[in-house]
């Protein structure tokens, strides 16, 4: 298995862009960002081949996980290009926020493009309004981002709107829309919904459209399984958080069966949900958020996508790849591996709402709702800054 090194086509970066800082929270971390556009980027890109160790002639424990998974820097855009390459990008509320902070940042100006839009503008509604604006912005960021890195750009979805299927729906349209008239394609684009009922249900009636969804808030084998099952492009799992949540509670019968069997809860998740996805064929891919530190990463060899903190790129990238007595590279996820777990008949239930409602323990509920009000909080956040600062000079 060995790291395939590609470079992005040249308009992909532009030296004439300035540099600028942006400070913001992604989820629980905060980070500070210096874009440096001077020169091109490698993108590591994990192997598809099925070996389970790592070639000898790999020099960083960075090089060696990424043979196997795709590292993605956890920050909501990237804090060093040239350190962590990037391969995709997120917009939301949280980015907004971090933009509208900072004057000077070099994403300002499509905030400020949306803000003179004139089909929002004219709009007598305040609340229209507003939600008019903050769809523009998404969308001329995500544009922005687009060009930016080689992979797809996931666009939040109004977490408001977590419990309403259609309303969802209409919501990804227009942001469909949108990214069209700025000639961003399809395949480039996913966009993030939480994992309500609601949510997974139309991450099913979008993916028949041909539409990328990127289901997230999954913290439970039947979500996981609901959203592979409804076809999700991409499923995110917060590791952490599921571990956190059972340090301080107790009560979640799917959490203390991982803990009997001498299991970390957030680990067996993602570990069950790649075996599920695999050994029934479904396409979805398995994003583990929230690791915490290297033992998750290399815990979780093989999974599609791991977002890392920087803290814990930085010790991978000064790491050498001598395997010690605590550590090793073996891929822990792989196809083979799954095609030997067992599932008990009623995980493999064909989920709907009330199956799903009936499965998910007290550790989903309230993680699923904390994560929705952080998300309703930010989009919120977001309508008061745009709102203060409309119309903007020369409208």
């Amino acid at each position: 298995m060995s790291v395939t090194l590609k470079s992005p086509p040249s308009s992909f970066l532009s030296s004439s862009l300035p540099k600028s800082r942006l400070g913001f929270a992604n989820g629980s971390s905060s980070s500070t960002l210096l874009f440096k556009f001077n020169r091109s980027f490698p993108v590591l890109r994990a192997s598809s081949g099925s070996s389970s160790s790592v070639d000898t002639g790999l020099s960083t424990e960075l090089d060696a996980v990424s043979t196997f998974s795709e590292i993605v820097p956890d920050t909501v855009i990237f804090d060093d290009f040239e350190k962590f390459p990037p391969t995709a990008a997120t917009v939301s509320s949280s980015l907004l926020l971090g933009i509208l902070s900072l004057p000077d940042t070099i994403f300002r100006n499509a905030v400020d493009m949306a803000l003179a839009d004139s089909t929002c503008s004219p709009l007598d509604n305040p609340e229209l309004r507003l939600s008019c604006f903050v769809n523009k912005a998404l969308v001329n960021v995500g544009g922005d981002l687009a060009k930016l890195v080689p992979g797809r750009v996931s666009t939040e979805v109004d977490a408001r709107l977590a419990y309403d299927t259609h309303g969802i729906i209409r919501r990804v349209h227009d942001l469909l829309r949108l990214y069209d008239e700025i000639a961003v394609p399809p395949e480039r684009l996913l966009f993030k919904i939480p994992s309500t009922w609601q949510g997974i249900e139309a991450s099913r009636l979008l993916e028949s459209e041909g539409i990328q969804t990127h289901l997230t808030f999954v913290y439970s084998f039947a979500q996981a399984a609901a959203a592979a099952q409804a076809g999700a492009s991409v499923i995110q799992i917060f590791v952490g958080r599921v571990r956190d949540w059972a340090r301080s509670h107790s009560g979640d019968p799917e959490i203390e069966a991982a803990i009997q069997r001498g299991e970390d809860p957030g680990l067996a998740l993602v570990t069950k949900a790649y075996n599920y996805i695999h050994k029934y064929g479904h396409k979805s891919k398995l994003m583990a958020a929230a690791v915490r530190n290297k033992q998750d990463i290399f815990s979780l060899l093989g999974v599609d996508y791991i977002i890392a903190p920087l803290k814990v790129l930085q010790s991978l990238k000064e790491s050498i790849t001598s395997p010690d007595e605590k550590y090793s590279y073996d891929r822990r996820l792989s196809p083979q591996s799954a095609a030997r777990y067992d599932f008990t008949a009623e995980e493999l239930t064909k989920w709907d709402q009330l199956s799903l409602a009936s499965a998910i323990g007290p550790a989903s509920v309230e993680l699923l709702a904390a994560g929705l009000d952080g998300y309703v909080n930010q989009a919120k956040r977001v309508e008061e800054l745009l709102d203060k600062i409309w119309p903007p000079p020369n409208v």
